[in-house]
């Protein structure tokens, strides 16, 4: 169906078709003085010591786990109300997750004091998702990893642009990986990019992600080596010279994209937070976000599919994020008659409204009539006859 109003859309425009015709008129294609470009102009964005463009978000994740030693015999303590990718990348070396709970209604961020309880002999690395762009409690889970000396990784994939107490996110533990799909601030359609400020962590990804060689496809094009060597089991992560060209035209979007995020958010709680029932996460988050997307908690007890169906009928899409990781077949299969009630109380009635620059004012009063108008008709129902 044509949406009045789109869950996302992209800010894509003549930047971005001029930069891929660029690239495409070098005529070099893969990894190349494109991402190199691109990379230095992210870790100086961030301000980091090191960026690491990769083909996504997930494999960002995987590496930064392999480089960090993870592996079998060791545990990974991930949130569970997050996409699937946080959990699966630390499967893929091997090494098991254990899932803790988010803090609550107010804050879906993983709770540093749920960290605490879930840590064992066995533990290794804490790795904390950014919901929505806003910054979990990173001071307090770095003092827990200090005392218990394990590493910290975090999933940025929300966050680019956003920060912590002056510091950007990505830079307050040993690696950040942030995610440049579609319907991310900054897109690229697929793609990916590792931040650290530890040398040992840049190296090891430099040649894990591509195959372990020791120089690449461009250093011999432009002479700088003749012959390589493999000195690892390494993967084909790398990502391309016209992926890159979008991220440079979107790196420079990013700042005022991420300002208008911050308006409509502060629309939609300025005209929702007074609906009896309706909780929304994080308006009273101290730290300065990205804004990726809009969740709200409805009432307990009101139906959500008849209130997503409600809001569809309206021309206006809406997402749920997320189902908990710990509820998919694979992982009760794999850890069963695991509960996070916290968790699984909240997952249970969020929903996920409309955000992204490109959002007109009159879109924005589209969805905040619509979402009122749903409510009304919801509490109109009888309980029994909501779904």
């Amino acid at each position: 169906m044509e949406w009045r109003v789109p869950l996302s859309d992209l800010d894509y425009g003549l930047e971005e078709e001029e930069a891929v015709l660029a690239v495409v008129r070098r005529r070099w294609l893969t990894m190349g003085a494109v991402t190199q470009e691109f990379e230095e102009e992210f870790a100086r964005f961030i301000g980091a010591k090191h960026a690491l463009a990769v083909s996504n978000a997930t494999l960002a994740l995987h590496l930064a786990n392999l480089a960090l030693g993870i592996g079998p015999g060791d545990e990974v303590i991930v949130p569970s109300l997050t996409f699937v990718a946080t959990a699966n990348s630390v499967l893929y070396t091997g090494a098991e997750v254990r899932f803790a709970e988010i803090l609550g209604p107010g804050d879906l961020n993983i709770s540093p004091a749920d960290i605490e309880k879930q840590i064992t002999p066995r533990t290794k690395a804490i790795q904390v998702v950014h919901v929505g762009g806003y910054a979990c409690n990173m001071p307090a889970i770095l003092d827990i990893a200090r005392r218990y000396n394990l590493v910290v990784i975090e999933d940025c994939a929300h966050a680019p642009g956003a920060y912590l107490n002056g510091q950007h996110l990505g830079t307050w533990g040993e690696a950040g990986c942030f995610s440049f799909f579609s319907n991310k601030n900054l897109s690229t359609g697929e793609g990916g990019m590792l931040v650290t400020n530890r040398d040992d962590v840049a190296e090891k990804v430099r040649l894990l992600r591509s195959h372990g060689m020791t120089s690449l496809t461009w250093d011999r094009h432009k002479g700088h080596a003749y012959t390589y060597d493999v000195v690892g089991l390494g993967f084909n992560y790398r990502m391309d010279e016209i992926r890159s060209a979008l991220g440079l035209a979107q790196l420079k979007k990013l700042p005022a994209g991420n300002a208008r995020r911050r308006l409509i958010t502060e629309r939609y709680w300025q005209s929702l937070q007074d609906i009896p029932g309706v909780e929304l996460p994080f308006c009273d988050s101290p730290a300065q976000s990205s804004y990726h997307i809009f969740p709200m908690l409805l009432p307990e007890g009101l139906g959500r599919i008849s209130f997503i169906d409600n809001l569809r009928a309206a021309g206006v899409q809406t997402s749920i994020h997320y189902p908990p990781v710990h509820k998919f077949s694979y992982y009760q299969q794999r850890y069963p008659g695991l509960s996070l009630p916290v968790t699984e109380a909240v997952a249970g009635r969020e929903v996920t409204l409309p955000l992204y620059p490109g959002m007109t004012d009159e879109q924005v009063e589209i969805v905040i009539a619509a979402v009122r108008a749903a409510l009304d008709k919801k509490r109109s129902t009888p309980l029994a006859s909501q779904t």
